[in-house]
């Protein structure tokens, strides 16, 4: 992937619509223009905990995945943002922000676990992203979505 055809902003790869997830066409045709070796990163953790920050500051920008300005979650589905890898010459890093679990006005958990398993597959590296300590509560709400 040149860097011409970087991508200048984040896009929405699977998309999120009434609950039901499907891949965007012309996310699916980026991907599919790498020439690179890719090195996927997905970040998945509870709504309104900084995933969408975190993932702008490992692109090595202030702006890129939207943040919101609310208690409300912000992000749905994944998104995917596609940028020279900072460290690896030739190699291209693809950045996967998820929508936060947990949000009550989802009201569906089993989209949660879809969203996580999803993460989980797509990635080569996988960041949970928790609030405080990993105590007992968090192992077990990461071991949830594989027994759905």
């Amino acid at each position: 992937m040149a860097s011409e055809t970087c991508m200048p902003d984040p896009m929405c790869l699977i998309e999120n619509v009434k609950g039901q997830l499907r891949p965007n066409q012309k996310a699916l045709e980026t991907l599919s223009a790498i020439t690179q070796p890719v090195v996927v990163v997905a970040i998945v953790g509870l709504y309104r905990t900084g995933k969408s920050y975190l993932m702008n500051k490992l692109a090595g920008k202030n702006t890129g995945f939207s943040l919101g300005s609310t208690v409300q979650s912000h992000t749905k589905g994944i998104w995917m943002w596609c940028v020279p890898h900072p460290q690896k010459a030739g190699h291209t890093l693809v950045l996967l922000d998820t929508e936060g679990l947990g949000d009550v006005e989802k009201g569906d958990n089993q989209n949660d676990c879809w969203i996580f398993a999803l993460a989980v597959l797509l990635s080569s590296t996988f960041v949970y992203n928790s609030m405080g300590a990993i105590n007992q509560q968090a192992m077990d709400q990461l071991q949830y979505p594989f027994f759905f």
